[in-house]
């Protein structure tokens, strides 16, 4: 019966091990006798998640940098939620957003889009259309031919295509912002006693 519940919802019984590992490191498996784990899972990802962005929010205030952005709430769900995952590895997750920022400032260049605007602001046109759907077209076939794909990648190349982030040092800022996030996962992970990598698993797969 667990077997045929775990193919009815795969994703949701994923990763119980990082909530039950923090648990017995804080010495706090009572807490999953007395409530329901969804539950305790579910306060973990809202206790996690605010310090992970409010730590990179932190930062951005104390710098004046933008240190967060939109797809960096994907990434940090897969570091936390799903660790074993392929996809949530430093290394799917570092190159993954370095292709995306790369294949998203290129499409800038390409329709000479760099100092257009936000397609929020200035509306959508056709070498908006063309930039947008060229740069997460390449960022998926790139990401498979380096073996790192990691979806939330194909967001980042989209916020720069579309004009929302564009400036190169804003753009360098993302790839630090999703290191320091990546040392957090493996800080973290490693913290519940799972084996998780610090740049890459073993097999290729991805």
């Amino acid at each position: 019966m667990a077997e045929a519940r775990a193919r009815r919802h795969p994703v949701d019984l994923a990763e119980p091990a990082v909530t039950r590992g923090l648990l017995a490191r804080l010495r706090l498996t009572a807490l999953l006798h007395r409530f329901d784990e969804r539950h305790v899972r579910a306060a973990f990802m809202l206790v996690n998640g605010f310090v992970t962005i409010a730590l990179l929010g932190v930062l951005a205030w104390i710098s004046r940098q933008p240190f967060v952005f939109p797809s960096l709430g994907p990434t940090a769900f897969l570091f936390f939620f799903n660790p074993s995952s392929p996809s949530a590895t430093p290394r799917n997750a570092i190159v993954g957003h370095a292709i995306g920022i790369a294949c998203g400032y290129a499409s800038l260049v390409l329709f000479g889009l760099e100092h257009a605007g936000a397609a929020t602001a200035v509306g959508v046109t056709p070498p908006r259309v063309l930039a947008a759907a060229l740069s997460f077209a390449f960022t998926g076939s790139l990401m498979i031919l380096a073996r790192a794909a990691h979806p939330p990648a194909g967001a980042t190349t989209l916020l720069i295509s579309l004009g929302a982030i564009t400036a190169p040092p804003h753009l360098l800022l993302i790839e630090v912002a999703v290191a320091l996030l990546a040392l957090q996962a493996i800080g973290i992970n490693r913290l519940a006693g799972l084996d998780y990598p610090l740049w890459a698993r073993r097999s290729a797969d991805s």
